[in-house]
Parts: structure tokens; C-alpha cells; sequence
């Protein structure tokens, strides 16, 4: 994700399914009108800092911890009773009765050791190997992911003491069968070379689904996770090997306002609380209302799309400020309080003829920008950022909020002035984003101050400053490199143009760079969304895995496909703390 690390959409109450694509097109969106009760006026534009931090009202909450906390007390139990031995250990199918397709499975050791394990494949190349962190000990808390659905897997555990001695025991664990909507979701794979693809001896494919179950393949095309929560956009990796994403009170819950950190078992770390209820409203206007005697209820989701994970451990997220514009500012949320501590507002850094006179949508808003990525540059401290609708990708520097460079099918010549040096030149043959997604930077092999390698994904859709005449042909992949001292941008890779028209996707997408080279690009709105095509590619553009998902629940699209370990080498499990 990202590299290694990684990776909704404002909601309608009445349609709480139509909510998804609706945040990736500038045709639809979600409903949700604000009262000036809670917010300035519309004539307030931009919102104050302390008013957007008031109509976010994020928070550090702990609801779903003790829920678990009873489950968490039996875990540390069991890690600290004798009883419990490699030839006869405990076992728990699905811990945290969210990660139906994992386990736990403790024991003790005479002897400090180590444990690794194997879930077997059903075929060559799909078996999962992971070696439990924290050292050599005597107690053991292993968690196992990767298991078949309705299947007795076959589980190996191997124990390895400090002097190379090493005991063997094999398991067997039943799991139940897949629910409906990742059941239905026909998952084929064809052009597969195992040999050839990024998969290591512990990774699977993640489908980061625009709603509904979030899912993850193997080689073979093979359900080995999921999470029975549903999420909307969000499913990042965090350094500490845990996962950040966004979901709902309950499934059946209208609106995605719940950042979550859990493991692959589900377990629940840390949980941010956003204000959905955003003011009164007239229900006849169409809003996402709900009737509430005198007044009727506003709605809505606020975070959307991405976030991150800042050096200080705190979360940089896209939201909607609250105001009649949405999803174009940026806030960064303490992990220890949950509180806002910073906000940045692309209406006070960009020209104010992008915003101000900008074509409401159907639900009443303006959504000019549409900031779809987000990425951390620690080289010199600074965001790369996405915008769909201004068909344009820019980097700023994180401590002063100043523009570094920007990228756009704009004409620099209809900039104004001060922005006219900011503005990259490309070279010839350089593509044109229009409508991209997915933003980020590569990692740097030349060390050089002076550029910079990003890879993005180009929906090639010319939404305001696009270009016409490829418009709608194809969708690809797409690496620049870019040179901040001469202020050009180069292509210097491109993937996915030889597709055509039949690969084109108006909206959502992803492309990731692997280790070995490939990179794996996501059309997740193939076909109108009817299906969405995830394939690998090598640098030559040889496919060596292509996978098709058809039959996905309304508007569960593929928004990002992963590839990623499972588990990351950062991550700990222990009960007893």
C-alpha cells in the first residue's frame, strides 16, 4: 500500500447505498444541508478554522474496545494458563467475530522460542507463511490469517528455539461460508505467472471496496479475508502493522463517520468518532434527512477518500469543511485525543475563479475540487495531493501550507500571475491527467533534492482541464519524474493505453508500484461499473496476473487494489497488554 504503508464521500441518509460512487463524479453526490446553527453561512466562505473543527466535532472514543474487552480478557487468560501446549493448544476461529477468515492460537514453550506458521494452499504458490514478532518466549499468541472459507485448513506451526531446535505441530481449522455480498462477488483470474508476480511467501490482493465487505485474494483468485464491517474507501496500513479504516456505527448505520485501527483479526486499537448530524433541514429540498418531530435531520459522511499516517503518528485525512463546498480540505487529528490540530483549506491556497463560481451539484454542493489522494513526502516535509475535478495533482509543503509545484491540463498563461511559476512544464509526449486518482511517491532510488518520482492513476476523463481529444479512450497507469530545479514533469512509464476504450473508467482507480518491479493497476469501474479488471504487469507490460470481480454488490466497486503482507512485519499481537 503505498509502497509498503499506504493507502468516503459525503452520504445520503435516504439512499445510503447510492452514497458511493456518488463521492467519485461530479454527476452525483450525497445530500446534506447544514443549518446556521451549526455552521456560518454560506456567504462565509471560507469556514474559520474553529468552525470546521466544530462541524467535524472529531473525537477519541472507545465503544468498540469495550465491546471486545470480555474477548481481549479470555485471550490473556488462556496466554497465561499452563494448560495450553503446542501438542495441545488453544484455538480460536474468528477471535474478534469480524475476521471470520483468521484465528488464534496460543501456547506455551519450556524453552523460549520463536514460531512461524503455514497455511496451506489449496495449489502451488498460495500457501502463507508468517513468523510471529517479539522475539524468542516462552508464551506464544500466534495469529493466523489467510484461511479458506467453508474449508478444514490445514494449519503448520513450527517452533524454533535460540540453539536452532525446532518442533513441529499441525492443525486443522473449520471456517463457516463466505456472506452474500462477497459470495456473489465472481472473482476469475486468467494470464497468471505465479513465477512473475509480486506475491512473496505471505501476500494477497486486497480489494479496498467502494462499500460493503472489504476482501482479499490470493493467486488463484481465492477468498483468504475479510472483515464482515463494512468499509467505505479507506483500508491503510499504518506502521505499526495495524490497518486504518472508515466504517459505520453497524452496517445498517446511514452514514461511514468511524475511523478504525484493528488488526487482520479484527481487533480494535483505536476508533475516531466524526459528527454526522450536521443541522435541520427542510426534507422537500431532497437532503439526506431524517424526520425528527418539529425539524428533520441532516446526514452526512465527512471524511472521504484518503488519509495518512504523519511521522508524529497523527492522521492527515480529506474531509468536507461543513460548508455549501466539500472535499477540499485537509485536517491532521491527534492519535492520543482525536481532536483536530491543524486544517488546511485548498479554497485559501488556489485561485478563488476555481471555487467561487463552480457548478453546484445535484445535492446543492460544489464539489470543485474533489481531492481524491494524499500522500507524505518526508524528504522535505511536504503533501502531494490529487484534485478529480480540476484534473490536476500539486505538492505543498506541510508546515507552511505553500504551493511547491502544480500540474495541470491548465494553460499557464490562465493562471494568475503568482501562481504562474509553480506551474511544472511537461516534456513531449507527457500525458495529460484528466480525472485521476491515487497520487503518490515513488520511493527514491537516486537521492537526488532536486526531483521527485510519482506514479498516479489516470482516468483519462476531462472533467475542466483534461484532454479532449483522448478524453474517455482509455484509462493507465502513469510514472513522472519530476525536476523541481528546471520545474518540468517527464513520463516516464505508461500502462494501460493498449486496453482501450473497454478498460476505460470514468471514476475511482489505483495503481500500485510492487517490489519487484510490476505494478498493479486497478480499472475499478470497468464497464460502468459492472465489474473491475485488477491486473499486474511488468515493466515491459506483460500481464502476469489479471483478476476480474463481476456481481459485486450495488456500487461495491474495487475503489484501490492492494497487494500486501499478510501480516507486515511490524505487527505484534498480545492479549496480555
Amino acid at each position: 500500500m503505498k509502497q509498503q504503508h499506504r493507502r468516503a464521500i459525503v452520504i445520503t441518509a435516504v439512499a445510503a447505498l447510492a452514497l458511493v460512487i456518488a463521492g467519485c463524479s461530479t454527476k452525483s453526490a450525497t445530500n446534506s444541508t447544514t443549518s446556521s446553527a451549526n455552521r456560518q453561512s454560506s456567504s462565509s466562505v471560507p469556514l474559520s478554522t474553529s468552525q470546521i473543527k466544530k462541524n467535524l466535532d472529531s473525537r477519541l472514543i472507545s465503544t468498540r474496545e469495550d465491546r471486545q474487552a470480555s474477548l481481549t480478557k479470555t485471550y490473556r487468560a488462556a496466554a497465561k494458563s499452563s494448560q495450553y501446549t503446542l501438542s495441545n493448544p488453544y484455538i480460536k476461529v474468528n477471535p474478534y467475530k469480524t475476521s471470520p477468515l483468521s484465528a488464534l492460537v496460543t501456547f506455551k514453550t519450556k524453552t523460549a522460542a520463536k514460531v512461524s506458521y503455514t497455511v496451506v494452499g489449496k495449489t502451488s504458490g498460495t500457501s502463507l507463511t508468517n513468523t510471529v514478532h517479539g522475539g524468542y518466549t516462552k508464551t506464544h499468541q500466534v495469529p493466523v490469517v489467510g484461511l479458506y472459507a467453508n474449508y478444514n485448513n490445514t494449519v503448520k506451526l513450527k517452533v524454533t528455539t535460540k540453539n536452532g531446535q525446532t518442533t513441529t505441530q499441525q492443525v486443522t481449522l473449520k471456517t463457516g461460508a463466505l456472506p452474500k455480498y462477497v459470495k456473489n462477488a465472481t472473482v476469475t483470474v486468467k494470464n497468471v505467472d505465479k513465477s512473475k508476480m509480486s506475491i512473496g511467501s505471505n501476500k494477497l490482493t486486497l480489494l479496498n471496496r467502494t462499500t460493503k465487505e472489504p476482501m482479499a485474494v490470493d493467486a488463484d483468485g481465492a477468498v483468504r479475508w475479510y472483515s464482515t464491517n463494512y468499509s467505505q474507501h479507506i483500508f491503510e496500513q499504518w506502521s505499526n502493522g495495524h490497518i486504518m479504516t472508515l466504517t459505520k456505527k453497524n452496517n445498517s448505520s446511514q452514514v461511514y463517520n468511524d475511523l478504525t485501527e484493528i488488526d487482520l483479526l479484527g481487533r480494535v486499537y483505536h476508533e475516531y468518532s466524526f459528527s454526522s448530524k450536521t443541522g435541520s433541514s427542510d426534507s422537500s429540498t431532497g437532503s439526506a434527512a431524517v424526520a425528527n418531530k418539529k425539524n428533520t435531520v441532516s446526514y452526512s459522511t465527512l471524511i472521504h477518500h484518503d488519509i495518512i499516517e504523519l511521522p508524529n503518528h497523527n492522521l492527515l485525512a480529506t474531509v468536507s469543511d461543513g460548508s455549501k463546498y466539500k472535499e477540499d480540505t485537509m485536517v491532521e487529528i491527534s492519535h492520543q485525543t482525536g481532536k483536530i490540530v491543524k486544517v488546511i483549506d485548498l479554497k485559501k491556497l488556489l485561485p478563488k475563479s476555481m471555487w467561487r463560481h463552480y457548478k453546484k451539484g445535484a445535492d446543492g454542493k460544489i464539489d470543485w475540487f474533489h481531492q481524491n489522494a494524499i500522500d507524505y513526502d518526508k524528504n522535505d516535509d511536504s503533501i502531494l495531493i490529487s484534485g478529480r475535478n480540476q484534473d490536476m495533482i500539486m505538492k505543498l509543503d506541510y508546515k507552511t501550507n505553500k504551493i511547491k509545484w502544480i500540474y495541470s491540463g491548465k494553460k499557464k498563461s490562465t493562471w494568475p500571475k503568482a501562481y504562474r511559476g509553480l506551474i511544472l512544464t511537461p516534456t513531449k509526449g507527457t500525458t495529460i491527467t484528466g480525472g485521476q486518482h491515487a497520487l503518490y511517491l515513488l520511493k527514491d532510488t537516486a537521492n537526488n533534492s532536486t526531483s521527485e518520482d510519482v506514479i498516479l492513476y489516470d482516468n483519462n476523463t476531462n472533467v475542466t482541464n483534461g484532454n479532449k481529444a483522448t478524453s474517455g479512450k482509455y484509462s493507465q497507469a502513469v510514472q513522472y519524474h519530476i525536476d523541481t530545479k528546471k520545474m518540468t514533469i517527464d513520463q516516464t512509464w505508461a500502462w494501460g493505453k493498449s486496453l482501450g476504450k473497454a478498460n476505460f473508467t470514468d471514476v475511482i482507480g489505483y495503481a500500485e508500484r510492487q517490489s519487484n518491479g510490476n505494478t498493479l493497476v486497478d480499472f475499478g469501474f470497468k464497464d460502468t461499473g459492472k465489474q473491475s479488471n485488477v491486473v499486474e504487469v511488468t515493466k515491459s507490460g506483460q500481464q502476469v496476473w489479471n483478476m476480474t470481480i463481476k456481481n459485486a454488490a450495488s456500487k461495491a466497486y474495487v475503489y484501490r487494489a492492494y497487494r500486501m503482507p499478510f501480516y507486515d512485519s511490524a505487527y505484534v499481537f498480545d492479549a496480555t497488554k
